[in-house]
C-alpha cells in the first residue's frame, strides 16, 4: 500500500477554505482506497506551518500515477497552484493493512 501525504500552505488566510473545497474534489479520482482533505487542526505546538493536509491511500504505484494521471488532479491542482504558497509531499510503502 501507498500513503500519498501533501501540505500545503495558502498565500492568505482567506483562501484556506477555497484550497480544501477545490482539492476534496480528489477523492471523486477512483483509484484512491482512502482520501481525506482537512484544515491543519493546529496541535503541535513546535511546527504547526501547514494550512492544509491531505491523505490518500493507494494499492500500489501504479494506482497513484493513474490518479495522479486523471484530468480532474490536472485541473483542479491548476485551479489551487495559484493560491498555494508552499507544497510538501510524501510518499511511502506502508506494511500496515
Amino acid at each position: 500500500m501507498i500513503r500519498h501525504i501533501v501540505f500545503f500552505t495558502a498565500k492568505r488566510a482567506d483562501d484556506v477554505e477555497t484550497i480544501r473545497r477545490l482539492l476534496g474534489r480528489l477523492g471523486a479520482i477512483p483509484q484512491a482506497l482512502a482520501f481525506e482533505v482537512a484544515a491543519n487542526a493546529r496541535m503541535d505546538p513546535i511546527g504547526e506551518a501547514a494550512d492544509i493536509v491531505v491523505y490518500a491511500e493507494f494499492a500500489d504505484e501504479a494506482a497513484l500515477a493513474a490518479w495522479k494521471a486523471h484530468p480532474l488532479y490536472d485541473e483542479t491542482t491548476q485551479t489551487v497552484r495559484p493560491l498555494r504558497e508552499l507544497r510538501w509531499s510524501a510518499d511511502f510503502r506502508s506494511m500496515l493493512a
